[in-house]
C-alpha cells in the first residue's frame, strides 16, 4: 500500500512509513556531516525550510534566531498541536569511523538530534500526503537545546512562539540509550530534572613552588572544595529527595614549578523540587566561601538556574501512550518510566501548553553507547517508528 492510498478511516501504521526509509537515512546522514553548533544551525535550518516548503507547509524562518516553524492547517477543525524537534550538535570530536561521521573537527551530533529532526520531517512528509486530520499542525524545530543557558526554546517563546504559532498541547521526545529501539518510555509529571550551572572562582596568592609557604595554593583549596561538595548532597539533602551535585571542570595553573594565582571549578546541579534546588545553590556557595577562606583564599560563586524540570500533564500524557501502544503494542511501551536526572529546555515549552515529553529506546549495552559520546550514533531504525508515532499522534489528536 502506497504512503497516499491508505483508507480515509485508518489511522498511520508503522509499514506505512517503509517507503520513506531509505529517504530519511540519507536526510539524518547528511545532516550528521554537517553538524552546527548552538544558534549556527544555519544549513541545518535551510535544509528543513526547503523540505517543508516542498511538502506544502507554510515556513516560518529565524524563530528564535535559527528556529523554523512548519505549519499545515487542513479542514475547518479548531484544534492545533505542536511538535518539536533539536537541532543542534555539540562541541565533542566524533570517534565513530562511520561513512557519514562529522565533516567539521570539534562537532558532532552526539545526542541524536540529527536523529530527532529526522524523525519530525519524516512526519511533515506523511502529513502533508495523507491530510488525515482536520485541524492545525505547527512543527516547531529548535535551535540550541545544548547551550544550557539562554537556549532555543526560551528564546522561541521569548519570539512570541505560542502567540503566533499557538497549539492546545505540545510534544517532544528524545531517544534513550539503555532501552530496546522502538521502545517508547513516557512518564506523568516530573520526568527530568531542573539543571543549573555553578562557576567557583579561587583567588589565591601565586609563587614559586618551592617557596609555597609565601602563597595561597588555589589548586588546595579548590581540591578541598571539591571534596566538601561531596557532603551536600549526603549530608544536606533529604534522603527521599534526588539531587546531584558534579564538580566537571577544573582548571589552574599553566606549569609544575609555579603556584597559579587563582583556579575555576565548574559545576552541574540537578534537582527535582524549588526548595532542593534553593537549598543546593545555599549550600555550594556557603562551602565554596567557607573553605576559601579558611586557606586565606577567596572564592567567588556564579550561579546561573539553567532549564526547569520537565513535567508532565497527566491527560497529554495518557493520550500519547494509548497512541504509541496502538501504534507498536504493550510490550514496547513504558508507561510511566524512572525520573531521569538529565535536563532538557522542552521543560520551558510545557511551563506555556500542556504537552507532554516521551523517550524512545535506542539501544542496549555495546549498542547503546551513551549520549555525549565520541561514539555515540542514533539509531536509524528508530526513524520510521518515530516518523509514524508522530504523524499517528497528529491523526489522533485532530481526529476528523
Amino acid at each position: 500500500m502506497s504512503e497516499a492510498s491508505q483508507p480515509s478511516g485508518q489511522f498511520t501504521e508503522v509499514e506505512h512509513l517503509a517507503p520513506a526509509g531509505e529517504r530519511l537515512r540519507e536526510i539524518r546522514h547528511h545532516i550528521h556531516h554537517h553538524p552546527e553548533l548552538a544558534y549556527e544551525e544555519v544549513a541545518t535550518a535551510a535544509l528543513v525550510a526547503e523540505k517543508l516548503e516542498q511538502w506544502g507547509w507554510q515556513v516560518t524562518r529565524g524563530v528564535g534566531r535559527t528556529g523554523v516553524v512548519g505549519t499545515l492547517k487542513v479542514g475547518d477543525g479548531g484544534r492545533s498541536i505542536g511538535i518539536r524537534a533539536d537541532m543542534d550538535a555539540l562541541p565533542i570530536i566524533e570517534e565513530t569511523g562511520l561513512p557519514y561521521a562529522s565533516g567539521t573537527h570539534g562537532k558532532m551530533h552526539a545526542c541524536g538530534h540529527d536523529g530527532h529532526t529526522t524523525m519530525l520531517l519524516g512526519a511533515a512528509e506523511h502529513l502533508a500526503k495523507t491530510r488525515r486530520f482536520s485541524g492545525t499542525v505547527h512543527l516547531y524545530f529548535q535551535p540550541a537545546e545544548e547551550s544550557g543557558i539562554d537556549s532555543g526554546a526560551k528564546k522561541m517563546i521569548e519570539d512570541g512562539l505560542f502567540e503566533r504559532f499557538p497549539c492546545d498541547a505540545v510534544f517532544g521526545v528524545h531517544n534513550h540509550p539503555g532501552a530496546e529501539p522502538g521502545v517508547f518510555l513516557f512518564r506523568k509529571g516530573a520526568f527530568m530534572s531542573a539543571g543549573d550551572k555553578a562557576i567557583i572562582t579561587i583567588e589565591g596568592v601565586g609563587g614559586h613552588a618551592a617557596r609555597p609557604h609565601l602563597t595561597v595554593d588555589p589548586v588546595v583549596v579548590a581540591a578541598s572544595i571539591v571534596m566538601a561538595l561531596q557532603t551536600v548532597v549526603a549530608r544536606n539533602v533529604d534522603p527521599s529527595q534526588p539531587a546531584v551535585v558534579t564538580v566537571g571542570s577544573m582548571h589552574a595553573g599553566t606549569a609544575n614549578n609555579v603556584i597559579a594565582s587563582t583556579a575555576r571549578l565548574e559545576l552541574s546541579v540537578r534537582s527535582f523540587s524549588p526548595e532542593v534546588r534553593a537549598l543546593l545553590k545555599k549550600r555550594i556557595t556557603e562551602l565554596a566561601e567557607s573553605q576559601a577562606q579558611s586557606y586565606g583564599g577567596k572564592a567567588v560563586v556564579e550561579y546561573i538556574e539553567g532549564y526547569p524540570m520537565v513535567v508532565n500533564s497527566d491527560a497529554e500524557t495518557a493520550f500519547a501512550i494509548e497512541v504509541a501502544r496502538e501504534l507498536v503494542g504493550d510490550d514496547k511501551v513504558v508507561a510511566q518510566a524512572d525520573i531521569l536526572m538529565g535536563s532538557e529546555d522542552f521543560a520551558f515549552m510545557l511551563q506555556q501548553r500542556p504537552g507532554t515529553f516521551l523517550r524512545i529506546g535506542n539501544g542496549v549495552g555495546e549498542d547503546g553507547c551513551m549520549v555525549h559520546n565520541p561514539h555515540y550514533d542514533f539509531n536509524d531504525s528508530n526513524l520510521t517508528v518515530g516518523a509514524a508515532y508522530w504523524t499517528r499522534l497528529v491523526e489522533r489528536y485532530l481526529g476528523q
